[in-house]
Formats: structure tokens, C-alpha cells, sequence
């Protein structure tokens, strides 16, 4: 399972479909479409790879909410959560105590660096072949704990209870004057919040500043106002600029 916005989206997939190539077989749910069926039952012979976004050290609140009809059943999951470089907070933490509320048994925590999905100049390029090596050892060391340990114990990770605040961020696309009307983002925003009859304007009280329909835009017409972009640059170059190491919880 895997969920974010286009680029994250692309990322978050990336490395769930990585990790998942080391044990052969398998199929997706991609919960970012709004057409999601409702829920799923799995069993504990399951092996099951979730994948998700780090909004400002969070789960977007709308993966949850698709995510609130899968139940587990003792099904095993390998949790993964991609972020921008700057930290993840408690988004594994948040996520761990989610699937093991909904019946999974969590044996393994993966956080990746990928590139930011707003600011590219921070972990531009990642997962890198060098990310992608570390993760395939990643997902072999998982392989092997599978084979040689039956116990299930609480695994340890990195995050707080309560959770980081987060109520979003004030950086929402903007539309100009070339938007032909085709209707692309529309249908493909993850949360709804651009209208199907009047595309070029943005719910912004929905909108997840994903990026999506920037992304996607074949004319170019969704935009960021890049003064805003400077200013949220500046503040976080400091902690954005070196580069960030992945992490196995085992």
C-alpha cells in the first residue's frame, strides 16, 4: 500500500516497490485515488508493505482515514515512510501505532530520504543508486527476520506520543492564465479539492499541498508563487541542506 502526493507519490512508491521486489511477488493498493475500494481483509500468512509521506512530521490525515477499513488480522507489515530531508518526526511512530491498532503486526520500520516535493533543491535526486543499494539491504535483512524470528515483539521506534502538532502549510498552487481547462488535476487530486467543472480554481481549505497537479499540469498553468517558496527556502536550509541518512528499526 503506498499513498502521497505526485512527486512523494513517485518516491514513496519507488521505494515500497524496492523493498517489495525482495520478496518476489505481490500486488499494490495505491490509496491515493479517491475511487479506493472500501477496505480490505488480510491474514496473518500476509506480508504487507505500507508506505507513506511525512507531511511536516505527520501521516496526511486523509491516508488514515482510507487506510480506517483495512484490518490486519495478524498479517505481518513492513512500514515505510519517505521524507524531504529535514526529519520525519513522528510519522513512523504515528503510523506504527495505526496499523497495530487495525490488527497488523509490525516487524519492520524503514524512513527514507526523497527529494522535497516543494523545495528540490533539498535531497535533489534521492533516492539516489546509492539509497536504493541500502534499501534492497534493508528489505533482505527484513527477509531474513521473517525466516528466523516467530516472536512478536513491540518493535522500538523513533517518535513521541502526543504526536506533532500539524495543521499544513500556507503554500497552495496557484493557476494562470495558459490553464486550458483539460481537467487533469481535477481528477487527479488526491483530496478533491480542485472542482471537475471549474479547474482552475483550488479548494485550499482541502488542498494538501501535495503538488500533484503541479506536477501534472500538461501546460504549465499550476504554479507555486516562488516568493513564498524563498522565504520557507530560507528558513529551512539550515536543516535541509545536509544530507540525511536512512533508517532501519529491526
Amino acid at each position: 500500500m503506498a499513498t502521497a502526493g505526485c512527486r512523494k507519490l513517485h518516491h514513496t512508491k519507488e521505494i515500497v516497490k524496492t523493498v517489495s521486489e525482495v520478496f518476489g511477488e505481490s500486488s499494490e493498493i495505491d490509496l491515493s485515488q479517491t475511487t479506493i475500494s472500501n477496505g480490505k481483509d488480510f491474514s496473518e500468512n500476509d506480508v504487507c508493505i505500507i508506505g507513506m509521506p511525512s507531511y511536516g512530521g505527520r501521516i496526511p490525515a486523509v491516508a488514515l482515514e482510507r487506510m480506517a477499513e483495512y484490518r490486519g488480522n495478524g498479517a505481518k507489515a513492513i512500514i515505510i515512510v519517505s521524507y524531504g530531508n529535514r526529519d520525519y518526526d513522528d510519522t513512523l511512530k504515528e503510523l506504527q501505532d495505526f496499523i497495530i491498532k487495525k490488527g497488523f503486526s509490525c516487524i519492520a520500520a524503514i524512513s527514507a530520504v526523497a527529494e522535497h516535493s516543494i523545495m528540490h533543491q533539498f535531497a535533489t535526486g534521492r533516492p539516489d543508486e546509492e539509497d536504493k543499494k541500502e534499501i534492497v539491504a534493508y528489505a533482505k535483512k527484513i527477509a531474513e527476520k521473517l525466516k528466523t524470528t516467530k516472536e512478536n515483539t513491540l518493535l522500538k521506534i523513533k517518535g513521541n506520543v502526543p504526536y506533532k502538532e500539524y495543521n499544513g502549510i500556507p503554500l497552495k498552487p496557484q493557476t494562470d492564465d495558459s490553464c486550458k481547462g483539460c481537467g487533469i488535476c481535477a481528477s487527479s487530486c488526491p483530496v478533491g479539492a480542485i472542482p471537475i467543472d471549474n479547474p482552475k480554481t483550488t479548494d485550499i481549505n482541502k488542498c494538501i499541498s501535495c503538488m500533484r497537479c503541479i506536477q501534472l499540469c500538461p501546460s504549465n498553468s499550476r504554479k507555486m508563487d516562488e516568493n513564498i517558496i524563498q522565504v520557507f527556502s530560507a528558513k529551512m536550509e539550515k536543516e535541509c541542506s545536509q544530507r540525511k541518512a536512512n533508517e532501519l528499526f529491526l
